[in-house]
């Protein structure tokens, strides 16, 4: 075999950051905070806070391989931490405030820091959890003055007494850079470990025209949480190309978001749909307009067709739906056009945008299998479960003996779906969501686009719930816009031409949808809500 004759050095997070501090130094980073005044500074200095950090990092006892924690929004002390800490070797743990508080015990535990850096809103949570955190020895409050408690240090306090300059390590590429834990759903949270090369293979993947479609001409603003899988690679993708970043702190209000789109000349942004539906109402309200906004990436549940259409037909927004997971560091597939779909026609192109995850991207391949483990052709109709493989896949979990991964390197998602000939990717379930009904299947989150479509619906969630007859029936649970805002018969009238007969829901009710830690609708909690709604039934 003839081996190549080039240079072989390793993929390094920090490089991402040299390279925009390089080549964009007086690209803005924006940041909003705790209780302090807005915070604007560029790449430049940025990268030299991120040099102190590690200095101060390297202080505090970090070596390479240590975990060290972090309990925060996206603010620029977190990014910074994004960077920092990779860089001398060690794993950002980025733990999740929204998790319950033994999963946050749980997830700092098993993940084993000796140091947590927090946000000035945490501090009263650190103070009942700290006697359950017994490796813990150093506490960082992330903010501009010392702490005010007198076992916390003050991280801008820690930065000041650092250096500004340090010679960064050789790091092997494979080994881990941040400790990304699931949302726990079903059991304990578990630990994906995410490697300097799979970050980077993700970032240069991400702002591709077939994904993102980043220049530096965009300015980025992640509402995804940098906390949830490193807010989809943003924090990533965005200094690789350039693009001004601005941070929303904890703030995704609808005037809150609407201040900093307009304010600052926002291009390109994401998050979960619970947070542009009460942005969607507040521009409603108000009357106001996105200002420059263009791409809008909207990730972790099924996006309503409605608040696509809202985008695009009343403010010329493009919605980009999404599909990852924790354990693909996150992104899968992304829902961008084709000159096959232009051919279509705009109506056509759109109808396969909004109704479909998205198409397969370079980096990670897809596979759809049926029960007997014979790979199901890509038809846009045969569904079955997906599963994914590739750079930025997981082989194992965090502190477990077996593999995630199948020994072929497939990764089996969890999920249900088709794939059509164009290599589009539509979800028609989770495997734990799917309802079966009289032998047949009825998609949740079908219903779930259909319902939320009607006009008075904030947020449409449906489940399966036990039926002595037909094994499972569908419960549809509303949480309307307003208290009376709309009415049981208002859903069932929109949803009849819309649905199959035998798909009506058996139950309508309006309450509040309870979300997991991630933003998503909790199904488990709903299931277990109203496990018995139907029992009875003939």
């Amino acid at each position: 075999m003839t081996q190549g004759l080039m240079q072989t050095a390793s993929l390094r997070i920090i490089d991402i950051l040299r390279f925009a501090a390089s080549a964009h130094p007086t690209q803005e980073v924006v940041s909003r905070l705790v209780d302090e005044p807005l915070w604007r500074s560029d790449y430049r200095g940025v990268y030299a806070r991120v040099c102190s950090c590690a200095n101060a990092l390297r202080g505090l006892g970090v070596r390479a391989g240590d975990r060290v924690a972090s309990l925060a929004w996206n603010t620029h002390r977190h990014f910074e931490l994004f960077y920092a800490v990779p860089g001398i070797g060690a794993v950002l743990h980025t733990a999740n405030p929204r998790l319950s508080e033994d999963q946050i015990v749980y997830t700092l535990n098993h993940g084993g820091s000796q140091i947590l850096f927090f946000d000035r809103t945490f501090l009263p949570l650190i103070e009942r959890l700290k006697p359950r955190l017994p490796d813990i020895r150093t506490y960082v409050m992330m903010c501009e003055q010392d702490a005010p408690a007198p076992d916390v240090l003050g991280y801008d306090s820690l930065l000041r007494t650092a250096s500004p300059i340090i010679n960064w390590p050789t790091i092997d590429e494979n080994s881990g850079a941040f400790l990304c834990y699931t949302s726990g759903t079903t059991g304990d949270p578990k630990g994906v470990v995410y490697s300097h090369r799979a970050i980077v293979l993700h970032a240069f993947a991400a702002g591709l025209s077939g994904a993102f479609g980043l220049s530096a001409f965009d300015v980025v603003m992640p509402c995804s949480s940098l906390y949830h899988a490193t807010a989809w690679g943003l924090p990533f993708a965005a200094p690789v190309n350039g693009c001004k970043l601005v941070l929303p702190c904890d703030k995704m209000d609808g005037q809150s978001l609407q201040d900093l789109i307009e304010g600052e000349g926002v291009t390109f942004t994401g998050g979960v749909p619970t947070i542009w539906t009460m942005y969607l109402a507040h521009l409603e309200a108000t009357g106001e307009t996105p200002g420059r906004l263009q791409r809008v990436v909207i990730g972790g549940s099924a996006v309503p067709r409605a608040m696509a259409s809202a985008f695009k037909t009343r403010y010329d927004v493009t919605v980009l739906q999404i599909w990852g997971m924790t354990e693909t560091c996150p992104l899968g597939v992304v829902a961008t056009p084709t000159p096959a779909l232009a051919d279509r026609g705009e109506d056509a192109m759109q109808e396969v945008i909004w109704t479909r995850q998205g198409r397969l991207q370079f980096g990670i391949e897809l596979r759809i299998e049926d029960e007997e483990g014979l790979e199901l052709p890509w038809d846009g109709e045969s569904s079955g479960a997906l599963l994914v493989k590739g750079p930025w896949t997981i082989q194992r979990y965090y502190r477990q003996e077996s593999d995630a991964a199948r020994s072929d390197g497939w990764f089996d998602t969890g999920d249900i779906a088709t794939i059509d000939p164009d290599g589009f990717m539509r979800i028609t379930d989770r495997k734990k969501d799917v309802i079966k009904s009289g032998g047949e299947w009825i998609s949740s989150i079908d219903l779930e686009n259909a319902a939320s479509a009607c006009k008075g619906v904030k947020i449409a969630a449906v489940v399966g719930v036990p039926h002595p007859k037909w094994e499972e029936r569908p419960v549809l649970v509303i949480e309307a816009h307003a208290p009376g805002a709309v009415s049981e018969a208002d859903v069932r009238a929109h949803l009849e031409p819309l649905i199959a007969r035998w798909w009506m829901p058996d139950r309508i009710i309006f309450d509040t949808a309870p979300l997991t830690a991630t933003g998503k609708i909790d199904k488990k909690a709903l299931r277990s809500r109203y496990a018995s709604l139907l029992i009875g039934d003939g």
